[in-house]
């Protein structure tokens, strides 16, 4: 079977977090309730938008969570329409992604954003050919569920001994775990490279081309 490498976007293939924060300060000024801090937004990068809300502000009715996510994303669209919405590709990972279609990987995505959001991203960035399963948070109960893995998995014909879940999160971790994967964390992103091992990282990179010479061991 298929060997994969599934990557999370935000926080592992790009940095949005700055982007992230401004919209998620804007739906909370909008509805009228205190903004969290950059740190808090910063935890909750790589859940679905509802689960984020939730986390944000847990003892909110169900109504406001789902209000603030639908306010979350008219906030970044309109940062997208001012062209504010700059997700800058981490150093290395263009060169990583070409390197690993080279040694015969396929390659995946299991991220947060929504089908709309993804596709923007990747498009002005030129790797949506990389890539033969998208999976986002349009189609999936939010991260650390492991049915992204799951479906990337069966897309791929790929087995799940000879695969891998890169994420710089402990939802990535967990979700990687329940999926049965290899879990890699990348020291660049949102979470600490401790909690990434505290949610089940099998091991920590902290350079793209590490994830190169991982995945050169492993095939």
């Amino acid at each position: 079977m298929n060997r994969l490498a599934i990557f999370d976007c935000d926080g592992t293939l790009v940095d949005g977090q700055a982007n992230i924060c401004l919209a998620m300060e804007a739906c909370f000024a909008e509805a009228g309730l205190p903004q969290p801090t950059r740190d808090r937004t910063r935890r909750i990068v790589g859940l679905s938008l509802v689960e984020a809300m939730e986390s944000l502000l847990p003892d909110a009715k169900p109504d406001v969570h789902r209000a603030l996510a639908d306010g979350y994303k008219r906030a970044y669209q309109g940062l997208r329409a001012r062209g504010l919405a700059i997700e800058p590709l981490y150093d290395g990972i263009a060169d990583l992604l070409a390197d690993l279609e080279t040694d015969g990987w396929l390659l995946g995505i299991a991220t947060g954003k929504s089908d709309r959001g993804l596709a923007i991203c990747l498009d002005h960035h030129g790797l949506a050919h990389h890539f033969c399963t998208l999976q986002t948070a349009d189609r999936h109960p939010s991260k650390p569920h492991p049915s992204m893995v799951e479906t990337a998995l069966a897309d791929a014909g790929a087995d799940s001994a000879r695969s891998m879940m890169i994420g710089d999160t402990s939802y990535d971790m967990i979700m990687a775990k329940q999926a049965g994967v290899m879990a890699v964390g990348v020291a660049w992103g949102y979470h600490p490279p401790e909690e990434l091992l505290a949610a089940g990282a099998d091991i920590i990179v902290h350079a793209p081309r590490d994830i190169a010479a991982l995945m050169k061991v492993a095939a």
